[in-house]
C-alpha cells in the first residue's frame, strides 16, 4: 500500500470515527403524553422517566398563572405543565448548562417560546434578580443525599440524581422563597425522604402538606402550602400498576392522555 493510499485510508477511518461519535453523542427524540410533548435528551445518562409527568399533571396551575421548576432537566415538567394549561407561563431553572440547552431546543420543538423559558442556574446561590415571585413551584430534586450516594460515572447522571452543591434544605428553601404568599410548592421525591421533606417545609413556614403516594414506587408527591406548624394530610394513593403488570387505567389517563393528577 502506498503513502497516499495509508494517508487516504487513516482520514477515511478519522471520518468515520468522528460520524460513529456524533451519532453516539446526539440526543434522541421522545414523546411523552401520548405524543402531545415531544423531548430531546441525552442518548446517554439521565434520561426521564414518568416522574417528570406525574409532577407536571399534579400541578394546579390555571391560565395567567405562573410556574417556577427547579432542575427543570431538558424541560419535561414545563412543556407538559404548558401542554395542559393554556396561557400559563413557565420558567426552568437548570445548573447544567447542556441539559438547559436541550431544554431551549425543547421550547422550540414544542412551539412554546411565547410561554416557557429556561435559565442556567446554580440553587446554591440566589435565584437570578428580576424573576418575581411565582404562583407555583415544581421541583424534583436529586434524590440521593451526598453522604450515602454511590455516583453515576457520568457526570450529568451524577449531577441529576446525587444532592452536589445545593441540599435538599437548600433546594426547598429556595422553592418556598420565590413563591406568592397564597402559592403551592409541589415536589416529587423518593418516600424514604418523606419525614426529612416534611419537616424542613414547616420549618420554613409552609407546613400545611398533603402527601400522595405512587405504589408501588417507592416515590411520593409533596404538596405544600403556607401555614404555620404543621397540617399533615394524606391523600388517595394513585396505584400505578397493575398487579399482573402494565398501568392502570387511572395511571395511563394522566401518562398518556394528559389528565390532571388530582389530590
Amino acid at each position: 500500500m502506498t503513502g497516499d493510499q495509508l494517508s487516504d485510508e487513516a482520514c477515511y477511518c478519522d471520518m468515520l470515527s468522528k460520524q460513529m461519535s456524533s451519532m453516539e453523542s446526539a440526543p434522541t427524540e421522545n414523546t411523552v403524553m401520548g405524543g402531545r410533548v415531544k423531548l430531546l435528551q441525552p442518548r446517554r445518562g439521565y434520561r426521564i422517566a414518568v416522574d417528570a409527568v406525574l409532577l407536571a399533571a399534579a400541578a394546579e396551575a390555571k391560565a395567567g398563572e405562573s410556574v417556577l421548576d427547579l432542575g427543570a432537566g431538558v424541560g419535561a415538567v414545563g412543556l407538559c405543565i404548558a401542554a395542559r394549561v393554556p396561557d400559563c407561563q413557565i420558567t426552568g431553572i437548570e445548573l447544567q448548562s447542556e441539559l438547559a440547552a436541550l431544554a431551549e431546543r425543547n421550547v422550540a420543538l414544542n412551539h412554546a417560546g411565547d410561554r416557557v423559558r429556561t435559565l442556567v442556574h446554580d440553587l446554591a446561590a440566589p435565584l437570578p434578580d428580576g424573576l418575581g415571585l411565582f404562583d407555583h413551584v415544581t421541583t424534583n430534586p436529586p434524590y440521593l443525599a451526598a453522604a450515602v450516594a454511590d455516583p453515576s460515572p457520568d457526570r450529568s447522571k451524577a449531577l441529576a440524581t446525587v444532592e452536589s452543591s445545593a441540599d435538599l434544605v437548600r433546594w426547598l428553601t429556595v422553592a418556598a422563597g420565590a413563591l406568592k404568599p397564597a402559592g403551592t410548592l409541589l415536589a416529587i421525591h423518593r418516600s424514604d425522604r418523606l419525614e426529612e421533606i416534611v419537616a424542613i417545609l414547616a420549618r420554613l413556614g409552609w407546613g400545611d402538606v398533603t402527601v400522595k403516594r405512587l405504589p408501588p414506587a417507592a416515590r411520593v408527591l409533596v404538596r405544600a402550602r403556607r401555614g404555620s406548624g404543621l397540617r399533615r394530610r394524606e391523600a388517595e394513593p394513585l396505584v400505578l400498576h397493575r398487579p399482573e403488570g402494565g398501568y392502570t387505567d387511572e395511571a395511563e389517563a394522566i401518562l398518556r392522555h394528559g389528565r390532571p393528577l388530582a389530590f
